[in-house]
């Protein structure tokens, strides 16, 4: 088991930043992805940035230029830094864990979810 703790959302003015952690513990070892994603009011949950095993990165194409996924394995911590935050942003954001080859922005293979932390960006 992988358990997953997110922190770092909040409500942010366009144009501005923010930095989401997730902290992970158990098994971590198990897992050679990790992700984050979205979901907006009445809409699907998305896939925003995955990293991979060797550091391979992958992005949404609505925020590449824009977020920058990382990762600290002394830590255990995954980071999504947050720029130039715009009201589409808004959503809750999860951090999640699981596997797969590095193909898209979220773990072909998601097994693990966190609970979520709410970020809003204001017009």
């Amino acid at each position: 088991q992988v358990q997953l703790v997110e922190s770092g959302g909040g409500s942010v003015q366009a144009g501005g930043s923010l930095r989401l952690s997730c902290a992970a513990s158990g098994n971590t070892y198990s897992t050679n992805c990790l992700s984050w994603f979205r979901q907006a009011p009445g809409k699907e949950r998305e896939g925003v940035a995955a990293i991979y095993s060797g550091g391979i990165t992958n992005y949404a194409d609505s925020v590449k230029g824009r977020f920058t996924i990382s990762q600290d394995h002394l830590e255990n911590t995954l980071y999504l830094q947050m720029n130039s935050l715009k009201p589409e942003d808004t959503a809750m954001y999860y951090c999640a864990a699981g596997g797969g080859a590095p193909s898209a922005a979220y773990c072909p293979i998601t097994t693990y979810w966190g609970q979520g932390t709410q970020v809003t960006v204001s017009s």
